[in-house]
């Protein structure tokens, strides 16, 4: 049953004399330990037929088969298994679908089948799997058929929390026959029993996971804090650090015994390797504690809530937005199952938050309205550098889109900030193709992610296809593990496309006045598709200051469409290179 919750919002007014004039307002809002989560979100327990579960998860999927609406659609599907043993289902995945386990640990969960993602079903690129975004699975275990499960996925579709009991293959079934092309991609706080094949991956992160052993590698196969990954060898594309520096993973949706929801919010870790389950440290919310927002919420509801100490959670479907949501409250949760949607509809960002401990943004996707948005997410306050390190605020598996079914528009996708924020896992994608037609001068996009703050921390950050720096980091000890860009493709000659350093733009920039700032395991790929004598004169630009260094850093011309003449400053071979083929041009380190 719904809870009541009355609370009176107070407003202040500080005259010239310091005369302080309230404003109060009531304001009611509904909270419920067993909310509705709406009709797009499926939700099983042991006794559900399999054939039910397996009816609900071919209908979600076949009506995206071959279909050429299905990738900017608006379709949206979330399955929920509450604890329990299952029989066996086989879920083939498509877009903006979820499968997630209701357990307090994964093992709670144990699902029979598969959990499938392969190539051959998606509308116009039938032979690979490298537009296979936008779906996940979570806090799950999944014992599979045959002893191996298929996860062939491109950007933007996490696997957390996962357990499979057997072995684990990420390219498609069809990668030995010419095509199968796969561009992922990303892991954390999961444990594979078996082996895990990368086979046709170009790039993979895995984060703080247990491994049976780890077999592949193409490109940029970067991990840390992974038992059982490869040594460091970056001949082998491998690089692999022992730990992560600083570790909080996403909250998650759980029931309890009694059949009331909670969100549990992981707690921070430092110099983590391995699995956090069973036993994650943390702090529990009960559901009553959120606002279960749906489609057709307005920003001035969602922010009326927030304003009586609510935290968000979002339902799957598309949400307009005339104002930004505006995270105050120290330690807000803002989170949501089966990729919910935000757009700005008036030139706004559609998320900031103020310059305080603890705020945790996760699991929502944005599209860039068709009015211009200085930025999309804003963490923070600019020139602020208040010392959150006990207590960061966090961003993870947010997926942020210019140009999709919109003819979006947006100068900077995310700004942080705020000091000692931790990035896990974003994909910012000035779309090169979509629902609605793309193009250099109809969805822009200056930069995808501009760091203001200090000593942030990305761990599997993705941005691709911006149109001038699509990283700029101006802040001090700033941290990178894992970086995958493609630049755009759509530059019409070089004379649209000259940074104040030469031709182009170097895709990840430390500003000049940055004396501290480290990398680990970043690309940066060329495909000038509208115009192949386009040049890039580096992938990677840094101040010469001895704190600043990267580690395995390439650049790579894909199918040898377009130049990039350095990998980092002036170090590092052209590409293409004279060996062709898509051959890496690779710097194991900066400054040797």
């Amino acid at each position: 049953m719904p809870t009541r919750r009355l609370a009176l919002v107070a407003a202040a007014a500080v005259g010239l004399a310091g005369a302080i004039t309230p404003a109060l307002s009531a304001q009611a809002v509904d909270t419920s330990d067993t909310p509705d989560f709406g009709s797009s979100v499926k939700i099983y327990d042991p006794s559900t037929p399999a054939a039910t579960i397996q009816g609900d998860v071919d209908a979600a999927f076949n009506a995206q088969l071959l279909n050429p609406d299905a990738q900017f659609g608006s379709q949206r599907y979330a399955f929920l298994f509450k604890p329990g043993d299952y029989g066996r289902v086989w879920a083939n995945l498509g877009f903006y679908t979820s499968v997630a386990g209701l357990g307090k640990n994964p093992d709670d969960v144990k699902l029979t089948g598969a959990v499938n993602v392969d190539s051959g079903w998606n509308y116009g690129d039938q032979s690979n799997a490298t537009q296979n975004f936008w779906r996940s699975v979570e806090n799950i275990a999944i014992i599979p058929d045959g002893g191996t499960d298929r996860w062939a996925v491109s950007q933007a579709a996490p696997m957390r929390r996962v357990h499979i009991q057997g072995d684990l293959t990420m390219g498609p079934s069809n990668q030995d026959n010419g095509q199968g092309y796969s561009s992922g991609g990303y892991i954390a706080d999961s444990k594979v029993d078996g082996t895990v094949t990368s086979g046709s991956q170009q790039q993979w992160y895995t984060r703080d996971s247990s491994l049976g052993a780890w077999q592949g590698g193409n490109w940029n196969m970067v991990f840390s804090g992974v038992n059982g990954a490869p040594a460091n060898d970056f001949s082998k594309s491998y690089t692999t650090l022992d730990s992560t520096p600083t570790v909080r993973e996403k909250p998650y949706l759980y029931i309890d015994d009694a059949g009331k929801y909670h969100v549990f919010v992981p707690s921070l870790q430092h110099d983590r390797s391995g699995v956090s389950w069973p036993n994650t440290p943390g702090t529990d919310i009960p559901m009553r504690d959120f606002y279960v927002a749906h489609p057709g919420d307005s920003a001035s509801t969602l922010n009326a809530a927030l304003d009586q100490g609510l935290n968000l959670f979002f339902t799957p479907g598309t949400y307009q937005l005339d104002a930004p949501i505006d995270v105050t409250r120290p330690g807000t949760v803002v989170t949501g199952i089966g990729f919910p949607t935000l757009t700005p509809t008036n030139g706004n960002a559609v998320l900031t938050t103020a310059d305080v401990d603890g705020v945790n943004i996760s699991s929502l996707v944005v599209d860039a309205g068709q009015q211009n948005s200085d930025q999309l997410i804003r963490l923070g306050t600019a020139g602020s550098h208040t010392d959150h390190a006990a207590d960061p605020q966090t961003i993870q598996d947010v997926f942020v889109r210019i140009g999709s079914s919109i003819q979006g528009n947006a100068t900077t996708t995310l700004q942080v900030n705020a000091d000692d924020t931790v990035i896990d896992h974003i994909w910012a994608w000035r779309a090169d193709h979509g629902g609605a037609p793309t193009g250099w001068n109809v969805n822009q996009g200056a930069t995808g992610v501009q760091v203001d703050g200090d000593d942030v921390l990305a761990t599997g950050l993705f941005v691709e296809h911006y149109q001038k720096h699509e990283v700029i980091w101006n802040g001090e000890r700033g941290r990178t593990i894992f970086f995958q860009n493609e630049l755009p493709y759509d530059v019409p000659d070089n004379a649209s496309w000259q940074s104040p350093t030469g031709a182009g733009y170097a895709a990840y920039k430390v500003a000049d006045g940055v004396t501290s700032h480290e990398i680990w395991g970043g690309g940066v790929y060329s495909f000038f598709n509208v115009n192949p004598s386009v040049v890039a004169d580096r992938g990677f630009e840094f101040p010469n200051a001895a704190g600043v260094r990267g580690h395995n850093l390439f650049t790579v011309s894909l199918g040898d469409v377009g130049t990039i003449n350095h990998v980092v400053n002036d170090v590092g071979g052209p590409v293409p290179n004279p060996a062709g083929n898509t051959t890496p041009s690779r710097v194991v380190s900066y400054p040797g």
